[in-house]
């Protein structure tokens, strides 16, 4: 075979490769509407992080956390985002075949939203008052146990449930003296109570004793076992693209306009402005980011297991993790 020969098939053959490489798909489901927490995911294909890193990665929307074990679980998706909690009693009563493989919220987004002004500056504060939460939020679960974490009984304040887009209206009109959300939702109600004259103010339930991991980053078995050196780019990628975003927030509201145009991009910025610290805070600066220390793993078990009656013993936290070389 000729030089010339010889240069064109090793020519052919690292195009060949780099094209395979470039291929590999990923479907990455987030759990809830597309908005500014979840931008991460967007940066990272409009900057091209993750195609840099040879992956294809296209986004699903998915109904809640439970909602996207179950597509993992059942091969709809391969990897995505979910509060851990869904995970841990996923894997605790079904075996699910899902392991988170990154931590992203090292501390719990779930905040009470009251005014400024409202003398609400504790839990016990809000016994007697009107507090509201969503029909549907994992905040319900923990409620009790927060108050009795703070010396009240379970049943001490009982949130009225209410659809979540009428939470910031009756806060905002007075209707209700505080509510039960995630902070990263703050910029959508300070729009509605500037509205009225009002000041949001935010007391997060982590100030109260509810410690653990939040939203993680769940891969399914398959992904795990069959393809782990895409995971492991993927991996990668994401905490490159995490970092990217939390150095530009407007470049990771501009991403995520970029695939959803219907999304208000100024508040879209907000909202990812918001979350930084439930990623970059004390608790990742000792432990690093993306790591799932053994003991506040522990903790996070301890609440939802409690939270669901089981006991915490019943179940190593740690099986539902997997460390992603």
């Amino acid at each position: 075979m000729s030089k010339l020969n010889s240069l064109i098939l090793s020519s052919g053959l690292i195009i060949a490769a780099a094209t395979a490489h470039a291929d590999d798909a990923v479907n990455f489901m987030i759990d809830w509407l597309p908005a500014g927490d979840k931008a991460v995911v967007y940066y990272g294909v409009q900057s091209g992080i993750f195609e840099d890193a040879g992956l294809d990665v296209s986004i699903l929307v998915g109904k809640g956390s439970s909602d996207v074990v179950t597509k993992l679980a059942t091969g709809t998706a391969d990897v995505g985002s979910g509060g851990l909690s869904a995970l841990l009693q996923a894997v605790a009563t079904d075996n699910v075949p899902v392991k988170a493989v990154l931590s992203f919220y090292s501390i719990q987004p779930d905040a009470i939203f009251t005014t400024e002004g409202s003398g609400i500056e504790s839990i016990a504060d809000l016994v007697g008052k009107d507090v509201g939460t969503a029909t549907f939020s994992s905040s319900n679960v923990v409620w009790p146990l927060l108050l009795e974490a703070n010396g009240l009984a379970p049943d001490a304040i009982v949130p009225t449930k209410i659809d979540p887009g009428a939470l910031a209206p009756m806060l905002a009109t007075g209707q209700m003296d505080a509510t039960i959300n995630w902070s990263t939702v703050s910029p959508a109600f300070d729009n509605v109570l500037a509205e009225t004259g009002e000041t949001l103010k935010v007391l997060p339930w982590s100030e109260f004793g509810y410690t653990g991991y939040g939203l993680s980053i769940f891969a399914s078995d398959t992904m795990i076992d069959e393809r782990p050196e895409v995971l492991s780019r993927f991996v990668t990628a994401y905490m490159e693209a995490t970092e990217a975003a939390i150095a530009d927030p407007a470049g990771a509201a501009a991403a995520l306009k970029q695939m959803v145009p219907e999304v208000d991009e100024a508040q879209a910025e907000e909202q990812w402005t918001v979350s930084i610290p439930l990623i970059e805070n004390s608790i990742s600066d000792e432990n690093g980011k993306g790591r799932f220390e053994p003991e506040l793993l522990a903790t996070t078990w301890d609440w939802v297991a409690r939270s669901q009656g089981m006991d915490p013993a019943s179940m190593d936290p740690s099986s539902a993790v997997a460390v992603v070389e």
